[in-house]
């Protein structure tokens, strides 16, 4: 089956024939649906179908917005005015749409004192409610981890109910 360059069908022809119908144009053959009966050929420049299929994806990348995940470190023994720096750090990383990931590393003796830098992280909690939601709150050996999505994306129903939530497991992570 063999299909024009203008979307026509000429018909079936015998692959030989279409060869030469091919080159007495100057088009490509192009088979596209190899697995019909009659297999199904097409006569097209490809090299503008290639240009053209690259424009497509181009286009179609344009619209795509890739979430990066930013990391904001910092110590329990952060002067006031760093913390509020790292908090406007933090602000601005989340209106631009990435998820920032805060963790409050310990060293040395800091490590028996982890409700200082729960008490910081509290503090963060209540100065970004409004621009962030707490995605996940870890604690590893060394360090608290608090993982920030900007509320944008999620649903606005759902944004004060996961803000108690990380509060409650923020406060239980201290027993």
């Amino acid at each position: 089956m063999l299909i024009g360059e203008t979307g026509e069908q000429i018909g079936v022809v015998p692959t030989k024939r279409a060869i030469e119908i091919a080159r007495e144009r100057e088009y490509d053959l192009v088979e596209v649906a190899p697995n019909s009966s009659p297999p199904v050929c097409r006569l097209l420049d490809y090299g503008k179908y290639r240009y053209e299929q690259g424009k497509k994806e181009k286009e179609a990348r344009k619209g795509q917005k890739i979430s990066l995940l930013r990391e904001v470190r910092m110590r329990p023994r952060i002067n006031e005015h760093d913390l509020q720096s790292k908090i406007k750090l933090v602000r601005r990383l989340l209106d631009e749409g990435d998820k920032v990931k805060v963790t409050m590393m310990f060293r040395g003796r800091e490590i028996s004192h982890p409700e200082r830098g729960k008490e910081i992280f509290r503090e963060m909690l209540s100065q970004l409610k409004d621009v962030a939601l707490v995605d996940q709150p870890m604690v590893t050996e060394r360090n608290l981890v608090l993982v920030f999505s900007p509320l944008k994306q999620q649903p606005s129903t759902k944004a004060p109910a996961e803000q108690k939530k990380v509060t409650k497991e923020v406060k239980s992570a201290e027993n």
